[in-house]
């Protein structure tokens, strides 16, 4: 039977509406494909608004010549201890590459990350120079000191490192927030009363804004693994929330001193941890709370696939994934706006693809 014209164009209609991705479960290889598109997308959306909105200079944004030479001695130790932590920057960042050097779009954020933290090291660095607090030998002695260490990282997988970063991260912006509150005046230890200094508070703060910016690609980075391999990364962000601590600690040599500074006068303790960091974290990635997710994570072990091991069933109770799907939505429709901003649309387009797991697992037996 001929098709009729009527027909051609009913046709036409339908393939024209089909959608440019197969529908269904994806692959292991398609779904490794969609997050390094989304993940180059990103780091070049990344790159473009830190260079016109964060492009600071460590010695000539801030008024170095006020910076106060009074400080307490509790200050003083939380300058020489945040310079500490921040100078292993090198280790960071070599050795985070080499973790992720497979993928285009992290390894190239991990170097635009690395020039970012290190005007955070160069920025302690002219605290501690501009305090007088040391002198210019006992600063050398100490770099050589803390450069004898060497950072190793906590894990060796990209999955684990996306979650270590995203509480790293958070963690390192309520260290500076409350930093920056000292130093307006605003904190209630009396340790503090007479540490008001302009100059440290707007170094403070621009060290958070940088790192919520490091904290929400980190966090776009953890909701794509997410969306694409719920049961897996669930997985990892127990582990690594079980297992977190700070960089780098141990390689202080006055890394207690440090320690026991910003949990006794209110800079960073566990409550900061529990309240600002991880529920911040979690919430942020559709998960109510800690227990949420280890309830998640040992219901999913109890119900493997034919093969025994994929586990991708059981976490939705405790996992928002319809809000993770609509994050991830809004990550490739910010990498498209950008795109369609240089042409790279004309070129190669980047696009969401569902992950089909839940309707794929809503219509089995």
């Amino acid at each position: 039977m001929a098709i009729t014209e009527l027909e051609e164009t009913i046709v036409k209609e339908i393939e024209e509406q089909r959608p440019p991705f197969p529908v269904g479960l994806l692959s292991r290889r398609e779904k490794d494909l969609l997050i390094e598109r989304g993940l180059v997308g990103l780091y070049r959306w990344y790159t473009d608004r830190s260079q016109t909105t964060r492009n600071w200079s460590a010695d000539k944004s801030f008024d170095w010549r006020a910076f106060r030479t009074d400080h307490s001695p509790e200050m003083n130790t939380l300058l020489e201890g945040f310079f500490a932590i921040e100078q292993f920057v090198v280790d960071y960042t070599i050795k985070t590459i080499q973790e992720v050097r497979e993928s285009y779009g992290r390894s190239h954020f991990q170097i635009r990350w690395g020039a970012e933290e290190e005007r955070h090291s160069d920025v302690w660095l002219n605290t501690l120079l501009f305090s007088r607090h040391r002198s210019p030998e006992w600063i050398e002695d100490y770099i050589h000191t803390l450069r004898t260490g060497e950072w190793m990282v906590p894990w060796d997988d990209p999955i684990h490192m996306a979650c270590y970063v995203v509480i790293q991260e958070r963690a390192t912006q309520i260290n500076y927030v409350n930093m920056a509150l000292a130093a307006r005046g605003q904190n209630e230890n009396p340790v503090f009363v007479n540490d008001v200094d302009p100059v440290l508070e707007e170094v403070a703060k621009k060290l958070v804004l940088d790192e919520a910016a490091h904290y929400s690609f980190f966090l776009e980075v953890l909701r794509m693994h997410l969306y694409y391999y719920p049961a897996q990364t669930l997985d990892a962000l127990f582990d690594t929330v079980e297992h977190f601590v700070m960089p780098a600690l141990d390689l202080h040599p006055y890394g207690d001193a440090f320690n026991e500074a910003l949990y006794r006068y209110g800079i960073y303790g566990p409550r900061h941890y529990a309240s600002d960091v991880l529920r911040f974290a979690l919430n942020g990635l559709g998960i109510s709370n800690k227990r949420a997710l280890e309830r998640g994570v040992k219901r999913s072990r109890l119900v493997p696939d034919d093969d025994g091991n994929l586990r991708e069933t059981a976490f939705f109770d405790s996992l928002d994934y319809d809000k993770v799907e609509a994050d991830v939505k809004k990550i490739f429709g910010r990498i498209q706006r950008y795109e369609q901003d240089i042409g790279l649309d004309e070129v190669y387009p980047t696009h969401f693809v569902p992950s089909g797991l839940k309707e794929y697992i809503s219509n089995q037996p």
